[in-house]
C-alpha cells in the first residue's frame, strides 16, 4: 500500500509538470455575474422551479451546484443518479440562468469511507472519522481512483448543456493535516531529491540540537512529533505543494472533458479569524491559481456596525492578484451568514459593488436558501428557513437589477496600483512556528501584515497582494511594503534590496530577514541581507512594555503614542533616524530609520506600530513614494476604489462604510451610473448610510 501511495503522489506531481496554465479558448460572460450557491438536495420539498422563477426575478443569472453533491450523485460505486443535476439545469436554462458545476471531491460518500478506510486523512491527531467533510486524504490511491470516476461522469454528463459555463474544482482545498506513512515517506524522498546527502539537510534544518540529528535515511522521525521548525516548516511546504498539485491534476482531468470555452476555477479561502482575515497559510494560492483559468475566492466578513469593507478589499485584492492582476470570481460570501451578520438595510448593496470595486466579476452568495439539517443551519442564505421572500431577498432584487443593466460596463475593469504588501507562505509558516507572546495573546503573521494593509485602505490608497512567486515586475510600483519577512531565501532579499536601488521605495518591518528559506537563523548581524540596503543593524530585542516613541513625533498622544508586541534596538550604520525609542533605560536607540540605496530608499521599522501611529506612518511613506489616494482629503469611513473600464474610462466607487450620511466633492466630471445623472467638476455627490455612488468619467485614474 505504500508503495502504491508514493507512486498516487508521484502521479500528481508529474501531472502537474504537464497542465497548462491556461486555456485560451476558455471565456467568461461578458458582464458581471450575479448569483448564488443552489441545492436542491437539501430542501425540505421540491421547489427548483419555484427557486429558479424567484431567482429570475432577483436578478440572479448564475448558480454553483454540485460540489457537496457526491452521495446523491454516484450512491454506490459507479452507479450515477444525475436526475437533481438534470432537473436544476433544466430549470435554469427555463429562466436563463447560466450554472457553474461543481466538482463533489470535498465531501466522501460514506461507501467511499466503508470500502477503503484508508481514504480517511491521517493526521497529528489520528485518523479521521467519518462525518465530517474535507475528511480525506488527497493523495491517497483509492481516493483518486474514486474521484476521477465522479468527476471524468459528471463532467461528461454535463459538459454539452447550454447552461454550464464552467467548473469550480472541489471546494477550500487543502491538505487537511494529512500526515500518514505514505505522506511521511513520499515527504522524505522529496528531501532526499532536494538535499542529496543527510549532512546537507542536518546543517540546513540544524538537527544537531537535542539530538535530532538524522544518520540514516531509514532513522528519519515522524515529522508530527517535530520540535524543529525547519523540518515543520519544510513538511508544510511540502503540504501545501501536495494542495498545488492535486488541484492542478483535477483541473487537467476536467479540461480534458469540459467544453474548450468553459472555465475551470477553485474557490481559495483566506486565513481565518473567524472570518476571512489574512494569507491562507495551508496553501500557495499563487502557485496553485497557474492551473486554472480564473482564480475564484470565498470571503466572509462581519456586518452591522463592524462592517468596514476592509475584508472585503483585502480578500479580492489577494485574489487579483494571484493571477497578476486579473479580474476574479467572488465564489462564496455572505447574504445574512452568522446570526450575528444579518446585514443592516443597505449594507448588502455596498458590499456587492465593494466587492467590484476591488476587480470582482461575479458575486455569488453561499447559499440561495438556509438548510433545516445539520452542521450548517443557522449559517443563513438569501432566503430563511422558510424559503418566503424577505428583506435580504428585496435587496438583492436592487442589485440584480442594477447589474443587469451596468454589469456589461462594469465587467473587467483593470487596476494600475502603485503599491504592493510582499507576503510570503514561508514567512508565515517560520514567524507562526515562533508566535509572539505579548497583550495577553499569541501574535501571528497575518496579525502583523493585516494592519498595515488597512492603514493604506482607510486612506483610500488601493494596494496589490504579491509573493515570491507573484509573476510581476516589482519595478511597477512606487512603493512595496514588506511585512515580518522573517523566512526568505538570499534571492528573494536582493530582489527587493535590487527593486530600491533602482529607484523604489521599499518598507522593511521587524522580524524581516531573520531566518533563510529553512527556517535557520542567519549567521550574522541582524536584519541579515537588509543590514546593507536599510543601512541598519540590531544585536537585541524585546517585548516592549510602556515604551513610546521619543516626542510623540507622529502628534497621536499619549495613548496612540504606543510601541506594541515587539522592539528591535536599531542601530544606524548609514540610515537616518526618523524617531527614537522613549524609555528610561533604552534612550538611546532608533525606531524607524530610512536610508538612501542606490536611486531609492529602503525604511527599516523596529516595532509594531499602534494603529494610529500606523495610519501616519503610511501617509508618510506614501508621500515620500509620490503615491496619491483616488480622491484627495477623502478618508475611512468613504472609501474610494476604481480603476479603468473596458472602453477606457476611469470608474470611481464611492462607499460610505458609516450609519452617517457623508458628501464627498469630486474634482472630475462625470456619470453617477446607479442613478444616471451627470456630475460636474467640483460637484458634491451625497452618499447616505451605507451609500454606494459609481462615477465613470473621462479622466483617471
Amino acid at each position: 500500500m505504500k508503495h502504491t501511495c508514493l507512486i498516487a503522489i508521484g502521479i500528481l506531481f508529474a501531472m502537474m509538470a504537464a497542465a497548462p496554465a491556461l486555456a485560451s479558448s476558455a471565456t467568461l460572460p461578458k458582464t458581471i455575474l450575479y448569483g448564488a450557491a443552489y441545492y436542491p438536495e437539501y430542501e425540505p420539498v421540491d421547489r427548483i422551479e419555484k427557486d429558479a422563477q424567484m431567482m429570475q426575478a432577483a436578478g440572479i443569472d448564475v448558480v454553483r451546484i454540485g460540489e457537496s453533491t457526491w452521495g446523491t450523485l454516484e450512491p454506490q460505486p459507479g452507479v450515477f443518479d444525475f436526475s437533481d443535476i438534470d432537473r436544476t439545469l433544466a430549470a435554469m436554462n427555463r429562466h436563463g440562468i447560466k450554472v457553474i458545476i461543481g466538482t463533489p471531491t470535498y465531501a466522501i460518500p460514506a461507501w467511499l469511507a466503508r470500502e477503503h478506510p484508508d481514504v480517511l486523512v491521517v493526521t497529528a491527531q489520528g485518523r479521521a472519522k467519518y462525518g465530517r467533510r474535507q475528511n480525506m486524504d488527497i493523495t491517497n490511491p483509492h481516493y483518486l481512483a474514486a474521484a476521477r470516476r465522479v468527476v471524468v461522469a459528471l463532467v461528461d454528463h454535463v459538459r454539452d448543456n447550454p447552461a454550464v459555463i464552467g467548473y469550480q474544482i472541489d471546494n477550500e482545498t487543502k491538505a487537511y493535516g494529512t500526515s500518514g506513512p505514505n505522506v511521511q515517506k513520499a515527504f522524505v524522498a522529496a528531501m532526499r531529491r532536494k538535499f542529496g546527502t543527510l549532512d546537507a539537510l542536518n546543517t540546513a534544518w540544524g538537527l544537531n540540537y537535542w539530538s535530532n540529528r538524522i544518520n540514516r535515511w531509514q532513522d528519519f522521525p515522524d515529522v508530527t512529533g517535530s520540535i524543529n521548525a525547519s523540518m515543520s516548516n519544510a513538511f508544510a511546504a511540502y503540504q501545501r505543494g501536495l494542495v498545488t498539485h492535486f488541484l492542478a491534476w483535477q483541473a487537467k482531468l476536467v479540461r480534458a472533458h469540459a467544453r474548450p470555452d468553459q472555465f475551470i476555477t477553485q474557490n481559495f479561502d483566506l486565513g481565518w479569524r473567524g472570518y476571512s482575515y489574512g494569507v491562507q497559510p495551508e496553501v500557495n494560492q499563487w502557485r496553485a491559481a497557474r492551473a486554472l483559468d480564473v482564480a475564484g475566492v470565498d470571503i466572509y466578513h462581519p456586518t452591522q456596525d463592524k462592517l468596514t469593507g476592509a475584508d472585503i478589499a483585502f480578500g479580492g485584492d489577494l485574489a487579483r492578484s494571484l493571477r497578476n492582476g486579473q479580474n476574479y470570481l467572488v465564489m462564496e460570501t455572505e447574504a445574512q451568514g452568522f446570526p450575528d451578520w444579518t446585514p443592516y438595510p443597505g449594507q448588502l448593496r455596498l458590499q456587492a459593488f465593494s466587492h467590484l470595486a476591488s476587480g470582482a466579476n461575479m458575486v455569488e452568495y453561499w447559499h440561495w436558501a438556509t438548510t433545516a439539517n445539520a452542521a450548517e443551519t443557522y449559517w443563513r442564505g438569501i432566503l430563511s428557513q422558510d424559503y418566503q421572500p424577505n428583506a435580504v431577498y428585496r435587496e438583492a432584487k436592487t442589485i440584480g437589477a442594477d447589474l443587469r443593466r451596468l454589469g456589461p460596463t462594469l465587467v473587467d475593469m483593470t487596476k494600475h496600483n502603485q503599491v504592493a504588501i510582499y507576503v510570503s507562505n514561508t514567512a508565515l509558516s517560520a514567524f507562526d512556528a515562533f508566535r509572539i507572546h505579548a497583550d495577553g495573546q499569541w501574535i501571528g503573521y497575518n496579525q502583523i501584515m493585516r494592519p498595515f494593509y488597512d492603514a493604506l485602505y482607510r486612506m483610500n490608497v488601493e494596494t496589490d497582494i504579491i509573493s515570491p512567486d507573484s509573476k510581476v515586475d516589482l519595478d511597477k510600483y512606487k512603493l512595496i511594503i514588506v511585512p515580518a519577512l522573517y523566512a526568505a531565501t538570499d534571492a528573494q532579499i536582493q530582489r527587493l534590496n535590487d527593486y530600491a536601488r533602482r529607484g523604489g521605495h521599499l518598507l522593511y518591518t521587524f522580524k524581516s530577514g531573520f531566518s533563510d528559506q529553512n527556517t535557520k537563523v542567519r549567521y550574522t548581524v541582524q536584519p541579515g541581507d537588509i543590514s546593507k540596503a536599510a543601512g541598519v543593524v540590531y544585536h537585541e530585542f524585546t517585548i516592549p512594555h510602556d515604551v513610546s516613541l521619543a516626542g510623540d513625533p507622529f502628534n497621536v498622544g499619549k495613548k496612540g503614542n504606543t510601541i506594541r508586541w515587539w522592539m528591535e534596538f536599531l542601530k544606524p550604520t548609514t540610515a537616518r533616524i526618523i524617531t527614537r525609542y522613549q524609555h528610561a533605560s533604552w534612550p538611546a536607540y532608533a525606531a524607524i530609520t530610512e536610508n538612501h540605496w542606490g536611486k531609492g530608499e529602503v525604511t527599516y521599522v523596529g516595532f509594531m506600530p499602534s494603529r494610529a501611529i500606523l495610519a501616519k506612518l503610511m501617509a508618510r511613506e506614501t508621500a515620500e513614494a509620490d503615491v496619491k489616494p483616488r480622491l484627495p482629503d477623502v478618508h475611512f469611513p468613504v472609501i474610494v476604489r476604481g480603476g479603468t473600464l473596458h472602453n477606457g474610462h476611469a470608474v470611481r466607487y464611492l462607499l460610505n462604510y458609516s450609519r452617517n450620511p457623508q458628501n464627498v466633492t469630486t474634482p472630475f466630471a462625470g456619470t453617477e451610473l446607479l442613478s444616471g445623472r451627470a456630475i460636474h467638476a467640483g460637484q458634491t455627490i451625497h452618499l447616505g448610510a451605507w451609500g454606494v455612488a459609481i462615477v465613470e468619467s473621462s479622466v483617471g485614474p
